[in-house]
């Protein structure tokens, strides 16, 4: 199997410049001046696209591809080597990230991707080759909306997941009436509790700003009352029916259930702006070979399928995605290749399902921050890690950043509470220290798939004269790479365009096609002849990963001809061949 060689960039000073040379690296400084030890809020990640797009015009293309429910753009960014043909003409990766709009890092590593490979171009061999050979399509905030309000509003660190369309969540015939309320007015929503002698939690023994559930017959201490807020509409509960609340990742085509199956799963498949404009680009784009969507923790590299009763993918597809999944294990320290049903939960209407299981397109997820890299040891809890763990990693890492001390508060309805815990910065977000090796590890898992996409190459024609004019034309069709041009799935389910390799005169009515079709032994095996059309052999298995095929014509006439292979996810290969 093809290995990937990507380099890794370092900083500007001098001793880690020399460092960085020692290591056989080079300092390739980018046009723009971006840092990624922070976030980038909706406004600062569009103009950091538009600045990468104005200095490197000669391998960068943006456009809108449509609006969010709020009116932002959407924006995508085309990378290519025009000089090496249209992007349309070659194979193409697809990365997108935060589609749920609290998993904010998920659109930093997009955005890293882009500016790491531009100003990698002409400076590091193998990526100035990937992207002559290959293009990039990149949209680094599926959910703009989102995006803008966990920045712009107070949240929890898993609020703010969905889009911003008003959403009757609790069936009371209101819309979005009854969210989270910045009691205090720091910026956070925050955990309430009540001291009360029958509560069911106490102080953790080992750490006090911690609470652990009493056991049978101990005497309590709070009540945990759940995060900040009040009863906005009088129904009883707090919380119950913030702003949005559906879930975009349940809302493309395939296996798509109804939302009282699949919660947030929408009216129906691509009924918000967002998914709809990316499905119809990405439809519009059958030159897309892999796909990987980018999401926010865990340390999961994700595949399909959704649910069980879906079924186990194709063997054939299963050898590709294992192999991109055990070498990704290893480019990610703390991750884990996963099945979405078996090893996470059920998805029903996920995007990589789509791509895959509708579109016949390699495509991955990725859970990118993990606890594990805290401490960079393994927790037994999950990947938030042990919350003692989480709070040493505040403490003597982070400086007390990321958990709010207990403070008391007059709370309208529960009178004396005390209000603190947990940021919406802690669980879920990596902290801007460890945000570089994020995007660069994820970056380079992503940059190793769209090096396994499809190349081709005729490595072996030969001709033989059958006596006269007539002669047998063999010719090789190697693919270079591990994805094969005709995915299983597709092969199976008949999705998008067959191969074909076609056969022509270079000078017109010099040649006549007396037959042709398939080899699968050039010495042994009979030819399987095609019925019609003997100079154009459809191929809707493909080229199998780092395998050939061997196809043959029997043709009458002088002169030379033209062997031409094309496929939707390779660049089209040909050969003229001389008939003596």
């Amino acid at each position: 199997m093809r290995q990937s060689s990507i380099t890794l960039s370092v900083g500007t000073a001098a001793l880690l410049f020399a460092t960085s040379l020692a290591w056989g690296q080079a300092d390739h400084r980018s046009r723009v001046a971006l840092t990624f030890d922070h976030l980038y809020n909706y406004e600062e990640i569009s103009e950091a696209l538009h600045g990468l797009a104005n200095a490197y015009p000669e391998l960068l293309r943006l456009q809108s591809i449509g609006n969010s429910f709020e009116g932002r753009d959407m924006w995508l960014m085309t990378i290519n080597n025009p000089k090496t043909g249209a992007d349309t003409e070659k194979p193409a990766m697809y990365i997108d990230g935060n589609i749920h709009g609290n998993e904010v890092q998920a659109a930093e590593v997009p955005l890293y991707t882009i500016w790491y490979l531009c100003k990698s171009y002409g400076h590091v061999e193998a990526l100035t080759e990937l992207l002559d050979e290959c293009a990039f399509y990149i949209l680094p905030m599926v959910n703009p909306d989102g995006r803008a309000h966990w920045f712009d509003k107070p949240n929890t660190s898993s609020s703010s997941r969905s889009g911003t369309k008003p959403t009757d969540n609790d069936n009371d015939g209101l819309f979005d009436e009854d969210g989270y309320d910045d009691l205090d007015g720091d910026g956070e929503i925050l955990e309430m509790r009540r001291r009360t002698p029958n509560g069911r939690w106490k102080d953790s023994p080992v750490d006090p700003r911690l609470m652990v559930r009493c056991k049978p017959g101990e005497e309590g201490q709070y009540d945990r009352l759940g995060r900040e807020g009040i009863d906005n509409d009088g129904d009883g509960r707090i919380n119950e029916d913030g702003t949005g609340g559906y879930d975009m990742n349940r809302n493309w085509p395939a296996d798509w259930q109804p939302s009282y199956i699949q919660f947030g799963a929408g009216d129906y498949p691509f009924c918000y702006p967002e998914t709809r404009c990316i499905g119809e680009f990405i439809k519009a784009h059958p030159n897309i070979a892999g796909v990987q969507a980018y999401h926010n923790a865990g340390g999961m590299i994700l595949r399909g399928p959704g649910a069980k009763y879906v079924g186990e993918y194709p063997r054939g597809d299963l050898a590709v995605y294992n192999h991109l999944g055990s070498e990704g294990e290893k480019m990610l320290p703390f991750y884990r290749y996963m099945i979405i049903w078996k090893d996470l939960y059920t998805v029903h209407g996920g995007f990589v399902n789509w791509t895959y299981e509708h579109l016949g397109i390699f495509s991955f997820t990725n859970e990118l921050w993990t606890g594990d890299k805290m401490f960079y040891r393994k927790s037994k809890e999950g990947f938030f890690g042990r919350q003692e763990d989480m709070l040493t990693y505040n403490d003597f890492l982070l400086f007390g950043q990321i958990f709010r001390p207990w403070k008391p508060f007059q709370h309208p309805v529960y009178g004396e509470i005390e209000l603190g815990g947990w940021v919406k910065q802690s669980s879920r977000v990596p902290p801007g220290f460890m945000l570089p090796e994020v995007c660069h590890r994820n970056a380079a898992f992503t940059i190793f798939h769209a090096g396994a996409m499809p190349k081709l190459e005729i490595t072996d024609a030969t001709v033989e004269n059958k006596g006269g004019d007539v002669f047998e034309i063999t010719v090789e069709v190697k693919n270079l790479r591990i994805l094969p041009t005709v995915s299983a799935i597709a092969a199976r389910e008949g999705i998008g365009a067959r191969d074909v390799i076609e056969i022509t005169s270079v000078e017109e009515g010099q040649i006549e096609v007396l037959a042709g079709g398939t080899l699968n032994d050039r010495f042994l095996a009979p030819l399987v002849f095609v019925e019609h059309q003997p100079h154009r052999l459809w191929n809707g298995r493909g080229i199998p990963g780092e395998r050939t095929r061997l196809f043959r014509w029997l043709v009458k006439g002088q002169g030379s001809v033209e062997v031409n292979y094309s496929s939707a996810k390779a660049v089209d290969v040909s050969q003229t061949i001389e008939l003596k």
